[in-house]
């Protein structure tokens, strides 16, 4: 197994994000099930809706911000805003990313 490369600050910051945008998804989900479902409550969906929206636009910053502090390719940047959208896919694009290096300070200039 080989040794990994410590995480770049901005690294560590999109990894993070990247785990809250995720944990705000899933807030949402869950208030939109129970809104729609068995307690017809929109509490939830009141509490995540806003947390969600301001996740998913730190979410875009940092990693416009860490697509260019880290060179990201093009496709890499391009996957980073695109897994915003569905539901739950920054976490395993986080992971992907740790592993192919992208978020390590070598990548950094």
């Amino acid at each position: 197994m080989t040794p990994r490369s410590p995480l770049h600050p901005f690294g560590r910051a999109f990894a993070i994000v990247a785990f809250i945008e995720a944990l705000t998804w899933a807030g949402l989900l869950l208030g939109m099930w129970l809104k729609y479902g068995p307690a017809d409550t929109v509490a939830l969906v009141k509490i995540f809706g806003p947390l969600h929206g301001g996740a998913f636009m730190v979410y875009v910053a940092v990693s416009l911000l860490a697509a260019l502090r880290l060179r990201w390719p093009w496709w890499a940047t391009g996957l980073a805003l695109l897994a915003a959208i569905p539901p739950l896919v920054t976490l395993p694009l986080e992971w992907w990313f740790r592993r192919r290096g992208l978020l390590s300070a070598r990548n950094a200039g």
